[in-house]
């Protein structure tokens, strides 16, 4: 079976018009503010992209969305990548989307379809290099008034501002989903200031189980196996964007009466950047499409893409920094900004140490202890 990895007409007229529509509603001087501010992002801003009719992309036409699948929304993460876009688009519009869809919270869906409500799913817990859901820790208890969750969550992506959250808990069965309405979320800094994220501390807190009956374990990873690609989507965008970047200042910066770009050590590092970044590019997609079509190898390809395409992204935006010298870590220049995207993107929905350990357990079989 051969697999077309172009875009069609449809995919490409909606590169075009998330390029240009980000063009014009996020210029250079709105996206240093919304880092000013945590990476939090205007509420202005966030309504017109909600008129463009993005945050229900992924979201079916009978809840109000377009009906679109990952291959579709690949395309917009790579170009919100390019700036990198702060806020919560990821967060609401793919992690809490995908989870309600999977869970089948419908009643969430038209609120997030409008962009008029947003949602985030809280997973992480303390240590990431492992499996984010065996580390999950948070305890539901269930009695006659209710069910309550203890615990902590200390990195929920744009917790702070979100309107609900789908918390990841342990309970009698195993795994569950749980939806907690009134979010306290207190921001937190992290290493990334293009990412909002915030801790959310669980103590006796009201929620409603979400999702059929049992452990959720499997369905959970399908959530995170899908958000994942489309982190690895956006660092695609963030790769090229990095490698773009690079590559105009190496033909402008001159050295010893030539640009530097002509020297050969410049030429290597630019050749294995592009080649990180085409591998990269190439591993999305495919993962994307597995999960639209729920081909055999969706799982080993999800896991493949999150661990290469994060590696490919660090090196690919630390070698644009380098390129740059000294100006390539000041606030002048936007390559920091892209080698933070990508080192702390790795940290979410399980670094690639643990993913690439998950592929040789899927196409090896686990080792016995």
């Amino acid at each position: 079976m051969t697999v077309d990895f172009d875009f069609n007409d449809d995919q490409r007229a909606l590169r075009e018009a998330v390029r240009s529509s980000l063009a014009g509603l996020v210029p250079s001087r709105t996206l240093f503010a919304m880092v000013d501010a945590g990476g939090r992002m205007p509420t202005e801003l966030w309504s017109q992209l909600a008129d463009l009719g993005w945050p229900g992309l992924l979201i079916a036409e009978e809840y109000g969305g377009l009906g679109l699948g990952l291959v579709d929304m690949t395309v917009v993460m790579e170009e919100m990548g390019k700036l990198p876009l702060p806020g919560p688009f990821w967060s609401s519009a793919v992690l809490a989307t995908v989870a309600a869809t999977r869970l089948g919270a419908v009643d969430l869906l038209p609120g997030l379809a409008t962009g008029a409500v947003r949602g985030t799913v809280a997973v992480d817990e303390v240590g990431t290099s492992c499996d984010v859901l065996a580390g999950v820790r948070t305890n539901a208890t269930t009695g006659s008034s209710g069910t309550t969750l203890d615990g902590v969550k200390p990195v929920v992506p744009d917790g702070d501002t979100a309107d609900w959250a789908i918390v990841v808990a342990r309970d009698d069965s195993g795994l569950g989903a749980y939806l907690v309405e009134d979010v306290r979320a207190e921001a937190v800094p992290g290493l990334d200031p293009t990412r909002s994220l915030a801790r959310l501390e669980l103590a006796d807190t009201r929620a409603r189980r979400l999702g059929p009956d049992g452990d959720q374990t499997e369905l959970l990873q399908r959530v995170a196996d899908d958000a994942a690609v489309m982190l690895a989507a956006e660092l695609v965008g963030v790769a090229e964007a990095a490698f773009d970047l690079a590559a105009e200042y190496s033909k402008n910066r001159v050295q010893f009466g030539r640009p530097i770009g002509t020297f050969q050590a410049v030429k290597h590092m630019a050749a294995e950047m592009l080649q990180d970044l085409t591998l990269a590019r190439v591993g999305t997609h495919y993962a994307a499409w597995a999960s639209d079509t729920d081909a055999p190898d969706r799982e080993v390809s999800a896991a493949m893409a999150k661990s290469w395409v994060a590696e490919a992204a660090i090196a690919v935006t630390g070698t644009s920094i380098q390129v740059h010298g000294a100006v390539g870590f000041t606030w002048e220049c936007p390559a920091h900004l892209y080698y933070k995207r990508a080192k702390g993107t790795d940290l979410m929905l399980g670094r690639q140490g643990w993913q690439r350990s998950r592929v040789a357990d899927l196409l090896l079989g686990p080792v016995s202890a």
